[in-house]
């Protein structure tokens, strides 16, 4: 491959074509550049699959690590190994290179706990990429021989195609039974579901799953068995020989009963799909494949009991704070029920098992519970364990079953106003809420009878799962603690002012941890540890709350509101949504935290948006306002930690700041995504002559702005504008001064001058260009017609990067006003 300068798409073929002419390349694979698999006859389904290699592409010499990393990236995004089997090779290549690593090697990558996979993959800048690409290293430099496995086409083209001919042989690894281990039983049973279950003879799944049994059982008892005959008795579903054995009890004569079933196709299927995997597992697997049994259940069954492993050090801190608002002697003097208890890990580390009790959704959980403690009265040290009491671990659905089904020694607890004082209901709840995804069964995940009883006391909020536990702890259990894991919705959001309306109850401690730390949990915002006195009625108002980092370190304390009476960023609009005049813009505003700042955005005039988005037209006559908006809603950096605080109606101090809104003003028209091609750019803040421009400008708006010559209505003067008589309907009509930035501002428009003739400098180019534009033309486009992060032109890179520094010096001198005006609370 001689040609380095051809595009990458041509690499692509040219690499299939040379090297890999035997297999199939063709075959798209999510956002994977380069897929590799054994060629199958036309009828064959995706169970027949067989992937050799997933790589990463690039038109120009890149450095392998980096892609590597952004391929490890991609495939941890889409999480593609959960439908699909592994290579046994990732790779990369670019015009000159190509290199492979054994899928097995970087294959514990993808599973890490705290890791947030929800990152650009091809930012380089992210410290997720940085930390992916020093893993990859690492491996590459301590486990793999890397010259056995990285070939240049030129000079080692005979030792590639012999690596490619010894290693990516046609049924080489589909004759060997792959091994089944913690990391791809999740991906094998999605295989499984596919091709096995529709043989079982069930004859309504829905109907077995409202009895505690689903369709993982059965996998379990296929997984954890040799020649179809499961190996561990304590799983609600065996495998023997052609048949499964079910609901197994004693009866009153001692003898015991199950009930069976068979497979509709002679367990062909089953014979087929088993002939392709080597089982049992490890038996080191055994029990964390069962424990971990809440993976192997359909979504909604999953999103409804709330699949969210709680790691153990927010469990371990948990425990530290439950110590600190109720006493040292705390496991002795109190209670404790998780009633969300799953296979019961947020009671590891308690020691008083006499005063503990764990329930969940199915039995089957139950039985993984009663397992770990037969584990641990046979092994005292051992960390499968759990110290709980057989009789105080049980079936109860919180949502739906009565009280009365609760253990006597419970119920009573339950039922004694002296007792219940000395009862923590200690949960971490399923975070599921109805129709926060489109899908199959979606609607029906927060159906409940609390969902019924309570549905006009929780209004909006009976929606979400979690506030169905605390609406019925709060009004069933009264005079209890309360201690739960859960999102903040319930302190801050707006809609979920109802619930406010009605839980009164002392929020005593809570702490914030990053919801990408939980198992199942995606996104960066702060998941709680609220730690409630029920028996204490108070309205929530504000809390400071401790902050922890992804590793258990404490960093600060963070200021919680609950907003309730307070108007919101976006009432504020209302203030100047004048539209008499020409649109130059329509600005999209959204909601009005943090969670939707990089939705905060310009299109074209009177573009149109969806009714429930905040939107309105920018006008000379609210230019002003417009752009402190989006300066405010933009300035500050979204995080995990901010990403549900509000945006506020702001105070009258604005008004007579014009550093502040000259600030502001500067901000946005060199940080905006305004593009020339929806029509005239009004908001190029130079003249011709300033940047050297080749021709005039379709507009000169912004400068006549700037320089006080467009005269515009505003509905309240202020001691910056002259007044130049009435114009009726409320609105005077005012004549501005030239604006006067500050020493930052100019900062800015001096590195955006010399940026704008840079560009005006280069033949060809759009003297109407924006901002955007300008960008685009130097970043260009990958061949998925998405804007490159970075550009080769090294004065271009330079000067973009002059004005992105000044903009965030301009940016921290905004940022305390936003503070001062209050559109934010401290």
């Amino acid at each position: 491959m001689t040609n380095k300068n051809i595009l990458e798409e041509e690499i692509k073929n040219a690499v299939a074509a040379d090297y890999f002419s035997k297999f199939d390349c063709t075959k798209i694979l999510g956002k994977i550049d380069f897929a590799v698999k054994i060629k199958c006859p036309k009828n064959a389904n995706d169970f027949n699959d067989e992937y050799l290699l997933w790589a990463e592409a690039k038109q120009k010499s890149t450095d392998i690590v980096a892609m590597l990393a952004q391929l490890v990236l991609t495939v941890g995004k889409a999480r593609t190994f959960d439908e699909i089997l592994p290579p046994p090779f990732l790779g990369c290549y670019d015009s000159e290179k190509i290199a492979f690593v054994p899928y097995s090697e970087i294959q514990d990558i993808f599973y890490q706990n705290d890791f947030n996979w929800n990152v650009a993959p091809s930012n380089y800048d992210t410290k997720e990429f940085q930390q992916i690409y020093n893993q990859i290293k690492k491996v590459i430099e301590t486990d793999i021989p890397w010259e056995t496995y990285l070939f240049y086409f030129e000079r080692d083209d005979k030792d590639l195609r012999r690596f490619i001919r010894e290693n990516f042989i046609v049924g080489k690894f589909g004759t060997s039974k792959i091994r089944i281990d913690k990391n791809n039983f999740i991906i094998i049973y999605n295989k499984w579901l596919e091709t096995v279950k529709p043989t079982i003879q069930v004859n309504s799944w829905e109907k077995a799953k409202k009895a505690g049994i689903i369709d993982g059982d059965f996998y379990l008892a296929d997984l954890l068995s040799a020649e179809n005959k499961t190996l561990k008795e304590k799983l609600f579903v065996l495998l023997k020989t052609d048949r499964y054995e079910l609901d197994r009890k004693i009866d009153e004569s001692g003898f015991e009963n199950f009930k069976t079933t068979a497979f509709s196709d002679n367990q062909k299927a089953h014979a087929q799909f088993w002939a392709k995997y080597e089982r049992p597992p490890k038996e080191d697997y055994w029990d964390y494949i069962v424990n971990r049994r809440d993976l192997l259940v359909p979504q909604d069954v999953r999103e409804r009991k709330g699949s969210y492993f709680t790691p153990q050090q927010w469990v371990e801190l948990s425990q530290k704070y439950l110590a600190d608002v109720f006493g040292e002697n705390w496991q002795d003097e109190y209670y404790v029920w998780d009633c969300a208890a799953g296979t019961g890990n947020l009671l590891a580390g308690l020691t008083n098992k006499y005063n503990l009790w764990a329930s969940t959704l199915d039995n089957a959980d139950v039985d993984a519970m009663h397992t770990r403690i037969d584990t641990m009265n046979k092994n005292s040290i051992s960390g499968d364990g759990a110290n709980l009491l057989h009789d105080h671990v049980f079936q109860f659905d919180f949502l739906n079953d009565d009280f009365e089904k609760l253990p006597p020694n419970l119920k009573k607890i339950i039922d004694s106003p002296k007792l219940r004082k000395k009862l923590i209901i200690y949960i971490n709840p399923p975070y599921a809420e109805a129709d926060n995804r489109k899908g199959e069964k979606r609607s029906g995940v927060a159906v409940s009878k609390i969902h019924e009883k309570y549905s006009i006391l929780m209004g909006y909020t009976k929606r979400e799962i979690y506030i169905q536990f605390l609406t019925r702890i709060y009004c069933e259990i009264p005079g209890a603690a309360l201690a739960n894991f859960s999102k903040l919705k319930n302190l801050q959001a707006p809609k979920f002012k109802d619930f406010r309306k009605f839980f009164h109850a002392k929020l005593e401690k809570l702490i914030l941890v990053p919801a990408y730390t939980f198992d199942n949990v995606t996104g960066d915002f702060p998941i709680g540890f609220f730690i409630w006195n029920i028996a204490s009625k108070e309205e929530f108002k504000h809390i400071s709350a401790d902050v922890y980092d992804d590793y258990g370190n404490f960093i600060c304390h963070k200021n919680i509101w609950s907003y309730d009476n307070e108007k919101l960023i976006n009432d504020w609009v209302q203030s100047f949504r004048y539209s008499k005049s020409e649109s130059i813009a329509t600005i999209i505003g959204v909601g009005s935290d943090f969670q939707n700042q990089r939705l905060v955005r310009f299109g074209e005039p009177h573009m149109k948006v969806p009714a429930d988005n905040h939107n309105w037209q920018i006008t000379k006559n609210n230019l002003i306002e417009s752009s402190i908006y989006f300066a405010v809603r933009k300035v500050i950096p979204a995080d995990w930690l901010n990403d549900r605080d509000q945006f506020l109606y702001p105070n009258d101090g604005w008004k007579t700041d014009t550093d502040f809104q000259n600030d502001c003003l500067a901000y946005t028209l060199f940080s905006n995504n305004i593009q020339s091609k929806y029509g005239a750019n009004h908001w190029i803040p130079f003249t011709e002559y300033q940047v050297g421009a080749q021709n005039n400008f379709a507009s000169c708006f912004m400068t006549d702005f700037i320089d006080g010559k467009t005269n515009f209505c505003v509905a309240e003067p202020d001691l910056f504008y002259y007044a130049a008589g009435g114009s009726g309907g409320g609105y005077s009509k005012y004549e501005p001064k030239e604006r006067i930035f500050s020493a930052e501002a100019k900062s800015v428009f001096s590195a955006g001058r010399a940026l704008w003739r840079y560009y005006h400098a280069q033949p060809n180019v759009n003297v109407n260009a924006s901002l955007y534009d300008i960008r685009e033309y130097f970043q260009g486009r990958n061949s998925k017609g998405k804007m490159n992060n970075k550009s080769e032109n090294e004065r271009y890179t330079e000067l973009i990067g002059a004005l992105r520094d000044s903009l965030k010096i301009l940016a921290s001198k905004i940022e305390p006003k936003v503070y001062e005006y209050g559109f934010l609370k401290p």
